[in-house]
């Protein structure tokens, strides 16, 4: 390959990268097309893409970006699964795609300057709580006591009248029933 042709790949590998925050490597040797092809319209319907690059190529094109120091990840034919969308969820496809075929060899996952490698890597970070899912356990944390807080202050005084309102159905059906023989 030509160094223009280096060049210009390197560029395309720099702007599809360069506002990626967390990426996953993959080996996609032993995958065939058509595994490859599902795999691929699985994650762009998360908002993902996979990209088989060329080590050398995309170290220097990610050298200057947030996800500098991935590279550990790179050794061999590379696949580089990067988006817009929540690594959790890339990491539960993975852990999926694993269990449906052994021949996927899982590198790691680089997120927030932190390297996960190896299966086990990616099985760590699958069971991270999505964006969403995190957002949802912080406000159940937040809106919980005063939930519970609400609950008790409208028990007892629910409890009363409730006991008011049967008192008052009795009342009614005595009243009613010593009212109908004097009509």
């Amino acid at each position: 390959m030509s160094k223009r042709v280096k060049s210009l790949i390197e560029r395309d590998l720099g702007n599809k990268l360069k506002d990626v925050e967390s990426v996953a490597v993959i080996n996609p040797r032993g995958i065939d097309a058509t595994k490859t092809n599902g795999i691929r319209r699985r994650l762009r319907e998360k908002g993902l893409r996979m990209t088989v690059v060329k080590n050398t190529l995309v170290k220097r094109a990610t050298a200057k970006s947030a996800i500098a120091g991935f590279e550990k990840l790179l050794d061999g034919p590379s696949a580089v699964i990067y988006g817009e969308g929540s690594i959790s969820a890339v990491a539960r496809l993975l852990m999926e795609e694993k269990k449906t075929d052994d021949k996927i060899e899982l590198r790691g996952i680089f997120f927030d300057g932190e390297i996960y490698t190896g299966e086990k890597g990616v099985e760590q970070v699958s069971k991270l709580p999505t964006r969403e899912e995190a957002i949802g356990q912080i406000l159940s944390a937040i809106l919980g006591p005063g939930a519970r807080l609400a609950g008790a202050l409208k028990g007892p005084g629910g409890k009363l009248g409730g006991i008011l309102k049967t008192i008052q159905d009795k009342a009614k059906e005595a009243g009613g029933a010593d009212a109908a023989p004097a009509a």
